[in-house]
């Protein structure tokens, strides 16, 4: 599916200029404070993982935003990087959840959007090229220079049918509030958003990719009632007045939960690379303390360690 030349009509962001970003890589903590608190996340590397059923849902977090959905037999990766390390950061604090040997068959690998902490080409590299890609307006270039034969490029709100073992799933790419580039030459060219993956029976995963807060999540919860489980971004949002358009901080995510009238989610984005102001513990915490506020139930905070696995 041809696009537009870029997609800077669809921003609902404000870039950064090089003051800020400078700003931004001087508020990170010290590496060594945290490599401290890193070590308090909890790691289940190559954890057993679910057994893919007729009717079940789950998501199993390997690091960052990388995670694995589970639909009603149809598997499908999100955004792996499961590399040591990403261009323009620190290497990573926690190991992945699984190494690309030791994942299970994938249905589809599916790319949010192309910064370095979402599309690793380390990552896409060791998978086998017949591979199924999909990802937004204008990405299949970059797929097919990397060898990739199978690849399909999707606008917001168009998808993708796979055969479940109850019917077909729908792997759905739906909007964010983000941006994309990975030089100073390709800003806004390939489109954003993030992934609904939907059963037969209309009970869906959601992965929002990356986004900031904003009517999106009423756009998206409009389309989409039976929302049972979704994996939010709840970290690199300081400082505030510099990222608040591009990320959600962790009262914003419960925020987003209500509005997509989800119950369960998966705290995800936080725990693994150094890539703005906040202490590394405090994305997680945070979201707890914000989840209690809201009165909402402890038990759906679906707080996964990296490996680890939850299913319905």
């Amino acid at each position: 599916m041809a696009g537009p030349r870029d997609f800077a009509h669809r921003l609902d962001s404000r870039m950064l200029n090089p003051l800020e970003v400078v700003q931004l890589y001087r508020s990170r903590p010290p590496q060594a404070v945290a490599e401290r608190d890193a070590a308090r996340i909890p790691v289940t590397p190559d954890a057993e993982l679910p057994h893919p059923s007729s009717g079940m849902l789950g998501v199993t977090w390997l690091g960052h935003a990388s995670a694995l959905l589970w639909v009603d037999g149809v598997t499908v990766l999100v955004d792996p990087v499961l590399s040591p390390g990403i261009p323009g950061t620190r290497p990573r604090l926690t190991v992945p959840g699984r190494t690309v040997p030791t994942l299970p068959h994938v249905d589809a690998v599916l790319l949010s959007h192309d910064h370095y902490d979402h599309l690793d080409v380390r990552t896409l590299g060791a998978l086998p090229r017949t591979t199924r890609i999909l990802a937004g307006l204008n990405s299949a270039a970059f797929f097919h220079a990397r060898g990739f034969t199978d690849v399909v490029e999707l606008d917001w709100w168009s998808s993708v049918g796979f055969a479940g073992l109850s019917g077909e799933v729908r792997v759905e790419f739906v909007p964010s509030r983000h941006w994309s580039q990975r030089t100073p030459f390709d800003r806004f060219h390939r489109l954003w958003g993030g992934w609904m993956v939907t059963g037969s029976d209309g009970r869906a995963v959601y992965h929002a990719g990356d986004s900031a807060f904003g009517p999106v999540f009423g756009r998206i919860a409009g389309r989409h009632r039976r929302i049972e489980i979704a994996a939010l971004p709840v970290g690199a949002y300081a400082p505030r007045e510099l990222l608040r358009t591009v990320h959600m901080d962790p009262a914003e995510a419960v925020r987003a939960a209500e509005v997509l009238g989800v119950r369960r989610v998966v705290p995800i984005h936080w725990g693994t690379f150094v890539l703005s102001g906040e202490p590394v513990l405090e994305p997680i915490e945070a979201t707890r303390r914000a989840w209690a506020r809201a009165g909402r139930d402890r038990d759906d905070l679906w707080e996964l360690p990296i490996g680890g696995s939850r299913t319905l």
